[in-house]
């Protein structure tokens, strides 16, 4: 069974730094591709930063030159290293994978940024 478990959240002052975790097991094979998302109020839940089994990444707009995601394929970890946070990044932050075509997500995990 793969599951996908989140680390790394917290409760950080503007301006500060965090690095989240995501570790996937279960017999996984080959991974496609690797994302973490997160979910405004009242939004739909949005495309953070992608990572894909060739290395390629993309991040939203509101968070390119601030985040940056990487991958241990060793450990079937990917991290994203988010610096200068605002306010407005706080959220929870949802892991996703996409192995075989198969969408699979984690529980998140919250990431809370004071002003």
């Amino acid at each position: 069974q793969v599951q996908l478990v989140e680390s790394g959240g917290g409760l950080v002052q503007a301006g500060g730094s965090l690095r989240l975790s995501c570790t996937v097991s279960g017999g996984i094979g080959s991974i496609n591709y690797l994302g973490w998302y997160r979910q405004p109020p009242g939004k739909e839940r949005e495309l953070v930063a992608g990572i894909s089994s060739g290395g390629i990444t993309n991040y939203a707009d509101s968070v390119k030159g601030r985040f940056t995601i990487s991958r241990d394929t060793a450990k079937n970890t990917v991290y994203l290293q988010m610096n200068s946070l605002k306010p407005e990044d706080t959220d929870v932050y949802y892991c996703r994978l996409i192995l075989r075509g198969v969408n699979y997500w984690g529980k998140g995990t919250l990431v809370t940024v004071s002003s």
